[in-house]
């Protein structure tokens, strides 16, 4: 097909010395790109959105994709940089962060996840074979799940909140303590940690320990309760 395209049309191939199209990379570049963009959205969608439920993520994750896979394999395969300097481009990558807002751990994990796969999946070369790069998203993919089981299974998750009743943090209050937390967070508390104190405001930042099924309260890092 690309031969006949070739032979039937070849002053269509050049514009002002640049080529119209090279079929044979661009269809390289069509299943590659294919290839990465559905292990991300298995990883995204069917690992971490179904207990997260935090489209914000979501959208960013599947977006840091596209844009790391495409950057990462024009500056490999165009400008035929060397492998050193394509490890050079994860650490880059890898090293953005949000400046927004506070990423919790298990989101920057996924976002490290992402930006590895694309990453491995534009730098394919002669040297790698496609069932190699099969076997190593296939390996990631799996771990992240059995990670994800094991999360679940082992429920206990934390958080930390900014509180203004500093009387209750007295450790002969704390049980009291424990069901005001309850009773305003309805989540099932299991221990807390008393962080900083501020005597000006009357706050404190408590850690709170606490077990569900599935996390559906998401509380920001230093979100107050009143």
């Amino acid at each position: 097909m690309g031969n006949l395209i070739i032979n039937l049309f070849p002053e269509l191939l050049q514009i002002f010395g640049v080529k119209f199209i090279n079929v044979l990379n661009f269809f390289e570049l069509f299943i590659r790109f294919t290839f990465n963009f559905l292990v991300v959205l298995i990883l995204v969608r069917f690992l971490y959105y179904p207990l997260a439920r935090r489209k914000e993520y979501f959208f960013s994750f599947i977006l840091v994709s596209t844009i790391v896979f495409l950057v990462t394999y024009s500056l490999v395969s165009i400008a035929d940089l060397s492998t050193g300097v394509a490890i050079g481009l994860f650490a880059l990558f890898g090293i953005l962060r949000f400046r927004t807002r506070q990423i919790p751990v298990k989101e920057m994990t996924y976002l490290f996840l992402v930006i590895g796969i694309s990453v491995i999946n534009a730098m394919l070369n002669d040297q790698t074979s496609y069932v190699e790069l099969l076997f190593i998203n296939m390996i990631i993919l799996f771990v992240a799940w059995v990670a994800e089981l094991f999360w679940q299974k082992n429920t206990e998750n934390s958080k930390f909140i900014n509180y203004e009743k500093i009387d209750l943090i007295r450790p002969d209050k704390k049980e009291e303590l424990i069901a005001d937390l309850k009773k305003r967070t309805g989540l099932n508390i299991t221990d807390v940690e008393i962080g900083r104190i501020n005597f000006m405001r009357d706050t404190v930042r408590i850690r709170i320990f606490f077990c569900e099924e599935k996390p559906q309260n998401h509380f920001e890092d230093g979100r107050s309760i009143r």
